[in-house]
């Protein structure tokens, strides 16, 4: 029992790793990190404004970009604390309850920007498939209950994983392998059967990666069904161009959560510095090149990003 209760005392601290064999330069990479974390909110909370100010987007298509903007900013919020913390002043302690606050919300919005991800393709497949009736089937009462669906789902399903941890001792070293806590570096530092977690967490990730993967493939077949029946070769790739930030979006999630699964599963031994990488593009990078992406490839965004940089110029430009 005392040895159950030492453990208990001691697993209330976490300890987050940095860039190992790099910590003298940590104040110097500090520097690439603030700069992808500010382009990363400001170019997100530009696209939540314009959106927001501007009563031309008020359609479904823009509702869903800025679904995935707030989704984007919210990833850069939950990470910028403990990275800079790290960074700037060798402060690598958590306790145990920010730990699990800090992953529930990665692990809730990760899934919530496939989710959205999954919205957006549906979106574009009404809009190429069905344009006709694009008004009636996704009304602005609609695509609020869509959100609120896409928000319960990513949220209602993590507390049991995550309250689970609450039963664990971590008895061995309290070191994580991130500058974030994730569930599945956790669970590796429990000194108990964590099948429960491993299964559980497993399960989690096939059903959810796995349908809003498989919506947004059978979507895209759709589409390209569509597409192929068009005769002229201008509305096919008019056609082609509204599909094209969303595809970007969604190549910039998966391809790096797919390479940082396989690192986990498959080259366990592999460097430390290897999955610290992989990690942090997997969170870092969407929520910066999204707002890139549609602001170069979506004509009204960058209309209005041009009139915020330069109004009178660009009001002579478009009058």
């Amino acid at each position: 029992m005392a040895n159950f209760n030492d453990s208990n005392v001691l697993s209330s601290t976490f300890y987050l790793t940095g860039i190992p064999g790099y910590e003298a330069a940590h104040c110097w990479i500090s520097i690439p990190f603030c700069l992808l974390y500010l382009i990363g909110i400001v170019g997100n909370s530009t696209i939540l404004h314009i959106i927001r100010t501007d009563s031309s987007l008020h359609e479904p298509m823009y509702y869903f970009l800025a679904m995935l903007s707030l989704t984007d900013m919210g990833m850069s919020l939950s990470t910028l604390p403990t990275v800079l913390r790290i960074f700037w002043f060798d402060a690598n302690e958590m306790t145990f309850d920010a730990c699990v606050t800090q992953m529930f919300f990665i692990h809730s919005l990760s899934l919530m920007e496939s989710a959205v991800l999954l919205a957006m393709a549906f979106d574009r497949y009404v809009a190429i498939c069905n344009p006709l009736r694009y008004a009636t089937i996704l009304t602005s009462r609609r695509i609020i209950h869509i959100g609120l669906v896409l928000l319960c789902r990513s949220t209602v399903l993590l507390p049991p994983l995550l309250i689970h941890l609450l039963w664990y001792p971590f008895c061995d070293s309290h070191k994580l392998s991130h500058s974030f806590c994730l569930q599945q570096d956790m669970i590796r530092l429990a000194c108990a059967d964590t099948t429960f977690n491993r299964m559980y967490g497993l399960a989690l990730v096939i059903f959810l990666w796995g349908v809003d993967s498989l919506g947004i493939i059978m979507s895209y077949i759709f589409i390209l069904r569509a597409m192929l029946s068009i005769a002229s070769r201008e509305e096919r790739l008019k056609a082609l161009n509204t599909c094209a930030s969303h595809i970007c979006a969604v190549l910039i999630l998966y391809v790096p959560m797919i390479g940082l699964s396989m690192i986990h599963r498959f080259a366990k031994h592999s460097p430390p510095l290897v999955h610290i990488l992989m990690a942090n593009i997997y969170l870092l990078v969407p929520p910066v090149l999204n707002p890139i992406i549609y602001s170069v490839k979506t004509k009204q965004i960058r209309r209005r990003i041009l009139q915020l940089l330069a109004p009178q110029r660009c009001f002579s430009t478009f009058k």
